[in-house]
């Protein structure tokens, strides 16, 4: 089983439209308007931008958490939270074993909360 799609709140479509082509680095996929959707591609998953979803906490895998914060900070994104590890995966229960996972948080256009999500060989001190 997989996940297929996630929902996200949008107030204005345009607005989130652009801002999640920002972060994914790519257009929609398709836009039904009316009724007001807009979806994203996003591995084998896809996200649904709609009026009347509710705020979801998503989470997005990047290559690199710090410097991914750096690029959207760049480019006007309000940083939540900065890039740091929170977990040092010693197995593949979670995450690649010898990984260190690094998590950082993010506003979207809508004021719903994203996190960014990479895991990078650790780097013991």
């Amino acid at each position: 089983m997989e996940i297929l799609q996630v929902a996200q709140h949008a107030d204005d479509l345009d607005r989130a439209a652009a801002f999640y082509e920002l972060l994914l680095g790519g257009p929609p996929a398709a836009r039904f308007d009316p009724p007001g959707l807009v979806f994203f591609n996003v591995g084998i998953s896809r996200l649904l931008l709609e009026q009347s979803a509710p705020s979801a906490l998503v989470y997005f895998q990047v290559e690199n958490a710090a410097s991914r914060v750096a690029e959207l900070r760049a480019s006007g994104v309000r940083i939540v939270d900065e890039a740091h590890v929170i977990f040092s995966h010693t197995d593949d229960t979670l995450g690649p074993a010898g990984t260190d996972e690094w998590m950082a948080f993010i506003e979207d256009s809508e004021g719903n909360t994203v996190g960014l999500v990479s895991h990078e060989p650790r780097h013991d001190p």
